[in-house]
């Protein structure tokens, strides 16, 4: 059996349990961590000129962002940090799509670190709800 294999399904089991039990809020956090991961995936491949997987994790980080951004609620309490926030997503995607276009390493890091701070203030929510 191939190892690398091995490890990837044991993975994939993991992440499954572990989703299956999160609630709600630690669901976003895994959804920001996987974002914050495919982005760093991205920028190796930029530096190892693997045009094709840099391709790939652009796009799942994408598709995570959009993610995120589709769990706002917007049509029953559109206030302006949700309108903000909708706003920063957008951002966010637009500037993967260009950072993917112009392979700038940059520019992903500029995203990686728009994320982070999201993440630090939902993270901060979750430990005052712990508290």
């Amino acid at each position: 059996m191939n190892p690398m294999l091995a490890l990837r399904q044991y993975q994939k089991i993991g992440s499954q349990a572990q989703t299956s039990e999160a609630s709600p809020h630690r669901l976003v956090q895994m959804l920001m961590e996987g974002g914050l991961d495919r982005i760093a995936q991205a920028k190796g491949a930029m530096a190892r000129r693997d045009i094709a997987s840099k391709g790939v994790f652009i796009g799942k980080a994408i598709g995570i962002v959009g993610g995120l951004r589709e769990g706002l609620d917007l049509d029953t309490a559109p206030t302006d940090a949700l309108r903000n926030q909708d706003n920063l997503y957008h951002f966010m995607m637009k500037r993967l799509a260009e950072a993917n276009v112009k392979n700038d390493p940059k520019m992903l890091d500029e995203v990686a670190g728009l994320l982070i701070t999201v993440k630090e203030g939902w993270d901060a929510i979750a430990d005052q709800q712990n508290q």
